[in-house]
């Protein structure tokens, strides 16, 4: 394995860049990682709480910031759907490596209301509104057949028709309560600034590294 430390010094993050609430920078950042041509700037980790209290973490894509939060998709029965419905406390990661960059976000994760769950879906690739219909995420297969037998079989369905909305899927916003920003610095100084929920609003605190 060869040596994988190396020196962060593409960049650095300072108080007076910011603005006084942290989903309008989170959206810059993304916008910004679009902007650099990164092939893949919006894939997120998701960390969950299972019900038995087991942690649990996957990568999912991010669908949008606004002012309610981070919007992402997905099955409301699948393990995270379940995950989130008994501890709706989440955490989400994004990090672009090639910019030296992390946003890490904690808060609560509902689910949005239905005629914007509805909207997405519409526009998602034929091909992926199947799949919605077909796959019962998380839950165990005999086998590959199986699975594309089911994808067979919602075709034959919906053949020459609207892909509706399935009843199980749909869309989250995750409400922060805390957003850190890490820029890389040389020597591991890291710039670390968290945006921390109060009573009285955003309070913007600078971490040590």
């Amino acid at each position: 394995m060869t040596d994988p430390r190396r020196e962060y010094a593409l960049g650095h993050l300072t108080e007076a860049e910011l603005g006084p609430e942290p989903l309008p920078e989170v959206r810059r950042w993304v916008e910004e990682a679009a902007a650099a041509g990164l092939p893949d700037e919006t894939p997120m980790t998701l960390a969950t709480v299972d019900p038995d209290g087991t942690p649990s973490a996957r990568i999912v894509l991010l669908r949008g910031v606004d002012e309610r939060g981070l919007r992402f998709f997905t099955n409301y029965d699948s393990a995270k759907g379940r995950a989130l419905t008994a501890h709706p406390t989440c955490a989400l990661v994004l990090h672009w490596p090639v910019l030296e960059r992390q946003i890490r976000v904690t808060g609560t994760a509902e689910r949005l209301p239905l005629d914007e769950s509805a909207a997405y879906f519409a526009g998602r690739p034929r091909g992926s509104q199947l799949a919605a219909w077909a796959s019962e995420q998380s839950e165990v297969l005999v086998d590959r057949a199986t699975l594309e037998a089911r994808l067979a079989e919602v075709e034959a369905r919906y053949d020459g028709a609207d892909v509706p909305l399935p009843p199980d899927w749909g869309g989250y916003v995750a409400r922060p309560t805390a957003v850190e920003l890490w820029q890389g610095r040389p020597s591991r100084l890291h710039d670390r600034l968290r945006y921390r929920a109060t009573a009285s609003g955003w309070v913007l605190e600078r971490l040590a590294p």
